[in-house]
């Protein structure tokens, strides 16, 4: 019993620690940044979720992944806001991520996804 408490908290601080890994962004931020054209913003939703709308300004990160370093700034500290569907998707992490692997250090998440977007009545923009 003691190696199956020890097993869950485990577990749970690292699901926990995970979930934490990039500080969330708001909408209005994000819709701020899309205005001056000031930040990266990353698409991480489907080619086809993609088109049919996204945060205006927005790069999908389907179409970019395989030289993400040509698309993002030569400044390691700006700001990359990486985003998908809604609060409960992960795809966000695999662009998240790999700014981060490139160094970024100013990485956040848009947690309310397009989703949330869309319902705040924001503008988007469609295709390529």
């Amino acid at each position: 019993m003691k190696k199956i408490i020890t097993l869950l908290a485990a577990a749970f601080i690292s699901a926990s620690v995970y979930a934490g890994e990039f500080a969330d962004i708001s909408l209005k931020d994000v819709q701020a940044a899309a205005d001056t054209k000031s930040e990266v913003i990353i698409d991480a939703n489907s080619p086809a979720s993609y088109q049919a709308g996204h945060v205006p300004g927005a790069l999908s990160f389907a179409s970019i992944k395989s030289n993400l370093a040509a698309s993002l700034p030569a400044d390691k500290s700006a700001l990359i806001i990486a985003y998908c569907g809604n609060p409960h998707c992960p795809a966000y992490l695999q662009a998240a991520k790999a700014a981060q692997k490139l160094g970024y250090t100013n990485i956040k998440h848009m947690a309310d996804g397009i989703d949330g977007w869309n319902a705040a009545k924001l503008p988007t923009d469609s295709g390529k």
